[in-house]
């Protein structure tokens, strides 16, 4: 199963658009998912909200509730370089969590949290980008914090230019989400689509209908990344198999429910 998360209805409408046979399921903590699959594969979709903290509480939620074999954050970001374009894709190759630091006498030092992307969905989204009549689709790192840039030559974006010149776009959720992943052993992933470039003109942006354009393409190639995984774990529809070993002379001649493990018999058994 693959979990998508969002944090936006705009961009929840985007992946669901994707979705057949939807079901609701709701969490003993109150959070619904909506169940379903893309092209074939079993994923669970929830919005998130705002901010990494929320984002990684509920990530943590999905990853205890459905044990996925991928956590997926799909929406739009702000883009830090003027190169990139409205609608264009960004595969975050790494997430900085870029409010790590230490204020001194001598000013700011950065002290990131940063979480790669696994090699194999990384991989997946290469070929989807090279196959696919995608806009751009980069693969680059994404800063993540709890602010929404908005100003170009803001202290924010003066502090990402110096100490996190590699990152292309900013947003608020991947780190929070990445995190959970990594202290539950689940494999996690970002795709946005460039909404603005946090120069100040997000609301003009956002009124010309570039928000829900970079949603719909960011949830279009998370859709075909998910159509190339293989198993990805997580309620897998295949039963699972189940081997009796004799040994000697012995012979299996009925089994009465299931045993998990090998079973052995015979006289070196347990050597």
């Amino acid at each position: 199963m693959v979990v998508i998360l969002t944090a936006l209805e705009v961009e929840y409408a985007a992946v669901r658009a994707h979705m057949a046979d939807i079901r609701t399921h709701r969490h003993p903590a109150g959070t619904l998912f909506e169940v379903g699959t893309i092209a074939g594969r079993r994923v669970a979709l929830a919005i998130v909200g705002k901010g990494n903290h929320v984002a990684a509480t509920i990530t943590e939620r999905a990853i205890a509730e459905f044990g996925p074999g991928l956590v997926l954050f799909v929406g739009v970001a702000g883009g830090l370089r003027e190169s990139l374009e409205l609608g264009d894709v960004v595969f975050a190759t790494k997430v900085y969590a870029y409010h790590g630091g230490h204020v001194g006498t001598d000013g700011f030092s950065a002290r990131p949290r940063s979480f790669e992307a696994p090699h194999h969905v990384e991989q997946i989204a290469r070929h989807v980008a090279r196959t696919g009549e995608w806009p751009s689709v980069h693969f680059s790192p994404i800063a993540a914090g709890e602010v929404v840039l908005n100003a170009k030559d803001s202290p924010l974006a003066n502090q990402l230019r110096r100490h996190y010149n590699d990152a292309v776009a900013i947003e608020m959720e991947s780190a929070g989400v990445a995190h959970a992943g990594h202290l539950n052993l689940a494999p996690t992933a970002t795709i946005r689509a460039i909404s603005d470039h946090a120069d100040g003109a997000k609301e003009i942006a956002d009124r010309a209908g570039s928000q829900v354009k970079a949603a719909r393409t960011a949830a279009d190639f998370a859709a075909a990344v998910i159509a190339e995984l293989e198993d990805t774990g997580g309620g897998s529809s295949r039963a699972p198999r189940v081997e009796n070993i004799a040994t000697g002379n012995a012979r299996v001649v009925m089994q009465a429910g299931v045993v998990n493990g090998n079973v052995q018999f015979g006289s070196d058994a347990g050597n």
